[in-house]
């Protein structure tokens, strides 16, 4: 075999430090970091909790946000947002729970700095503990705009006492997205986890996100 099929000795030395560089020492044997991070999911991006959180618990917290205690609420476009919630390693967050809030279909709040001005139908906030798989499911209204931002839902998971992640969920191909100032500034690969279509189903419209958290 011809010299020039061979390794050269610098050559060889680098793949040496390459190899080094690029595996650890886990659980008593050599793991290659690469495929390890490969492994590993990106975390969903934490964002504003904005200025419109509930100031006292909601008597009607359920997973039904059309239903306020006796009230039910028929405008807007019926939808349900349903997901799945894991941590780093794809692990259920299993008796975990997740809030969601958001505007009715007129752009308002449930809250005083906006007036309180919400239709008293619409629940506006929900709450549901996750089961063994990580399962949630609410049912709302397609989220709209309002003065200043694109259509979003808001989202926070805790772990017991724990607040683990607070986000925003958005509607793919909205218009509003990349006008936006919060939409806009995620990475690509933020953006896809935390925006996903609204689509028809016999049952109403649907939206499914994953959430990726830090435990």
């Amino acid at each position: 075999m011809s010299s020039t099929h061979l390794p050269s000795p610098d050559s060889l030395t680098r793949r040496r430090i390459v190899h080094a560089a690029t595996s650890a020492w886990i659980g008593g044997a050599f793991v290659s970091s690469l495929a390890h991070a490969q492994s590993a999911r990106r975390a969903t991006p934490p964002q504003t909790e904005g200025p419109y959180y509930p100031v006292s618990e909601p008597k009607d917290a359920d997973f039904d946000l059309l239903k306020n205690g006796d009230l039910t609420y028929t405008a807007g476009q019926m939808a349900w947002v349903t997901g799945r919630v894991v941590d780093l390693d794809g692990r259920a967050l299993s008796g975990g729970s997740i809030e969601i809030w958001q505007c009715d279909q007129d752009g308002h709040y449930d809250h005083p700095r906006d007036g309180s001005r919400s239709n008293p139908a619409f629940q506006g906030f929900g709450r549901v503990v996750l089961d063994s798989a990580g399962n949630f499911r609410f049912r709302t209204i397609k989220p709209v705009a309002y003065v200043g931002r694109t259509p979003h839902i808001h989202a926070k998971v805790r772990l017991a006492k724990r607040e683990l992640l607070t986000s925003q969920l958005y509607v793919a191909g909205d218009p509003g997205n990349a006008k936006d100032s919060i939409w806009r500034r995620m990475a690509a690969e933020d953006r896809a986890s935390v925006t996903s279509p609204f689509l028809a189903t016999p049952d109403g419209l649907r939206a499914e996100y994953e959430i990726t958290v830090r435990t």
